[in-house]
């Protein structure tokens, strides 16, 4: 997941979080409130791209339906730019990727089960004053793709056989170069001597690379509906570079203090349903169909009754 992501400037990031809330939304009325809660504002944020950001509406809008007031700051960046204003508080819940936030936030070596991955960023967290929510059963990782017609001149299946080919060139976000569920790790792990970088930061450019030839392999998420299309053809991490990226609510300690039991059971009930299945429909609907992430989320809420 997330490996590949575009990061935005400190300085729109600032202006952000100094006050300009992200909010989606179509043109349906509301539903009555819930009697509110009261209290500051939950300060719930997204890094930039679209499962994120309808993780984020899916959270928000589940405690606002239980009267819980939420302020959100969605498409924000990278965990960069995230964390430090997750340790001083200006931002308070975040929908995190365990794996990814273990490797990238931290620079650990992922545990190798959800359970033991849950624990471990529970740990690494807690200085910094945040705590962790239940995980759900959904993932979104890093995906490699090719073309479907190369994969099947070539007979690839698996990144290690991309050896196979005399020349490799892998499109990615810039800070996939360094880090090993990305590039990095077709170098360090894989040892791909025949493998070059392409730095492409914004996701369609990729694709249309991959379309046209002068990119060999991208990475995806692998909630992206590219990920099964005809056309392209996954590549399995045969070395196991990408680790588990169960989706975990990571909270402010302050807010789960204070909100109590209640808070957590109606975030825990959002991540017991939501599966890997569910999220890449959910990103179909925005991505491609060119719906708001407030609204899918908001039909996603009502199908499972919440």
């Amino acid at each position: 997941m997330r490996w590949t992501r575009t990061v935005k400037v400190a300085a729109v990031f600032a202006a952000v979080v100094l006050g300009v809330t992200a909010c989606g939304g179509g043109d349906d009325k509301p539903a009555p409130a819930a009697q509110s809660k009261g209290g500051a504002p939950i300060v719930v944020a997204s890094f930039n791209f679209t499962d994120s950001q309808i993780l984020a509406e899916l959270y928000a809008n589940a405690l606002e339906s239980k009267g819980y007031p939420v302020e959100r700051k969605l498409n924000l960046g990278s965990r960069e730019l995230i964390y430090p204003e997750l340790k001083k508080g200006s931002l308070q819940f975040i929908p995190e990727y365990q794996g990814a936030a273990i490797q990238t936030g931290f620079a650990g070596v992922p545990e190798k089960t959800p359970e033991a991955e849950h624990e471990q960023l529970k740990k690494l967290l807690e200085p910094s004053g945040v705590g962790l929510l239940n995980f759900a059963p959904a993932q979104n990782k890093n995906a490699f793709i090719v073309k479907a017609d190369l994969a099947k001149e070539k007979g690839l299946k698996t990144l290690s056989d991309l050896k196979k080919l005399d020349k490799v060139v892998m499109g990615g976000g810039p800070e996939c170069a360094q880090r090993i569920p990305c590039f990095k790790g077709l170098q360090d792990v894989y040892k791909l001597t025949n493998a070059t970088f392409q730095a492409v930061q914004e996701a369609g450019p990729r694709v249309e690379g991959l379309k046209s030839g002068s990119i060999t392999v991208i990475t995806v998420d692998s909630v992206n509906p590219l990920v099964g299309d005809p056309a392209y053809a996954e590549l399995q991490d045969d070395l196991g570079i990408v680790p588990t990226e169960n989706i975990v609510p990571a909270v402010a300690k302050k807010v789960l203090d204070e909100r109590g039991a209640d808070f957590a059971t109606v975030v825990n009930a959002v991540s017991a349903k939501l599966t890997t299945e569910e999220l890449r429909t959910l990103n179909k609907r925005v991505d491609s169909d060119g719906e708001q992430a407030a609204d899918v989320a908001k039909d996603w809420l009502k199908s499972k009754g919440l």
